[in-house]
C-alpha cells in the first residue's frame, strides 16, 4: 500500500481546490509622512544588525523622537564608544603631560618633558576624532569646532617649526616661554572648549561647565601676562581634576545620550519636499490631537 502510495501522482494525492478568480492587486495607500522617517531609520537599523551578525546588537529600545521613532544600532555604539575614547586619549595625554608641572626635577618629570610633544600630538589626535564624531543638531556648529581644531593642528605645526625648533625647546616649553604663540596653538583649546561646553550644556555636567571657564581663564591669563605663576598652576591642577572626572563620567552615560534624537538627524538629511510633507502631516496629527 505504501508503494502504491509512492507511486501514485501527486494531484491523486492532494484535494482539488476551487479556482477563484484572478483579482488585481489593489493600490497600496500612499504612507503618511512620518513613515518615510520611520521606515528609513528601520531599513538602516536592519542593514547594519545584518551585517553585524555574530556581533553585539544595539539597544532595541524605541525612542519617540520629535520627528518619528528611533533606535540604537551597532553602528551607533561603535560611534559612541570612539567618541569616548578620543576623549579619554586626550584626557589621559594632558594629564598626564601637564603632570611635570607638578613633578620635581630629576624625577618621572623628566621623562614626560623628553616626550611632552608626543602627548601633545596623541592628545590632539584623540580630541580631534572625539570632534569628528560628535552628534550636534546644528551642523554649522559642529563644523566650526571641527574648523578650530584644523587651525590649531595647522598652528601648532607652524609655532613647532618657525619656534620651538630654531629654539632647541619643545613646543609646549615654547609657548610657556612665549605667551604669544598661544594665538597658534590656542584655537585647538577652543575646540576643546566648546565640546564640553556642549557637554554641559546638554547633559548638565558640572564639571563641564566649570571646564568652559578653566579653560579660557588659564590660557588667556597666560596670554595676557596678568597672571603668575601661582593661580596658573591653581587652574592647571584643577582643570586635570575636572578633566578625569568629565573623561570617566562619559563612559557612565546611556549610549542614547550621546546619540541624541536620531530623528533630528534624519529629517535633516531629507530633501526639501519631504520636510515639507512631514512637517505639514505632523501639524495636521497636532491638530487633530488639540480637537
Amino acid at each position: 500500500m505504501a508503494l502504491l502510495l509512492g507511486l501514485a501522482p501527486a494531484s491523486l494525492l492532494t484535494p482539488r481546490l476551487k479556482r477563484s478568480p484572478i483579482r488585481r492587486p489593489r493600490p497600496l495607500p500612499l504612507r503618511p509622512a512620518p513613515a518615510l522617517v520611520a521606515d528609513r531609520i528601520a531599513t538602516r537599523s536592519a542593514s547594519v544588525r545584518c551585517e553585524a551578525l555574530g556581533e553585539g546588537i544595539g539597544d532595541r529600545t524605541v525612542y519617540e523622537g520629535v520627528y518619528g521613532p528611533w533606535t540604537v544600532d551597532p553602528s551607533d555604539v561603535r560611534e559612541v564608544i570612539s567618541y569616548r575614547s578620543g576623549l579619554v586619549t586626550a584626557a589621559t595625554s594632558f594629564i598626564i603631560a601637564a603632570s611635570a608641572a607638578f613633578l620635581p626635577e630629576g624625577t618621572f618629570g623628566d621623562i614626560i618633558k623628553q616626550n611632552i610633544d608626543l602627548f601633545y600630538v596623541v592628545g590632539a589626535g584623540g580630541l580631534g576624532l572625539s570632534l569628528f564624531l560628535i552628534h550636534i543638531y546644528v551642523t554649522p556648529i559642529k563644523r566650526f569646532l571641527q574648523a578650530l581644531w584644523v587651525i590649531g593642528v595647522v598652528g601648532s605645526i607652524a609655532a613647532y617649526q618657525f619656534g620651538a625648533l630654531p629654539s632647541n625647546e619643545s613646543l609646549a616649553q615654547y609657548v610657556l616661554d612665549n605667551p604669544s604663540a598661544l594665538w597658534f596653538v590656542g584655537p585647538l583649546f577652543a575646540a576643546l572648549t566648546g565640546l564640553v561646553f556642549k557637554e554641559g550644556l546638554c547633559y548638565g555636567k558640572l564639571e563641564a561647565g566649570i571646564l568652559t571657564f578653566v579653560i579660557p581663564g588659564l590660557l588667556l591669563g597666560h596670554l595676557s601676562g596678568l597672571m603668575d605663576n601661582g593661580p596658573k598652576l591653581s587652574l592647571l591642577g584643577l582643570w586635570m581634576a575636572l578633566f578625569v572626572v568629565f573623561a570617566a563620567r562619559k563612559f557612565q552615560q546611556p549610549i542614547k545620550d550621546d546619540v541624541g534624537d536620531k530623528s533630528i538627524f534624519v529629517f535633516n538629511a531629507l530633501p526639501e519636499e519631504e520636510k515639507k510633507a512631514l512637517l505639514q502631516k505632523l501639524e495636521e496629527q497636532s491638530n487633530q490631537k488639540l480637537d
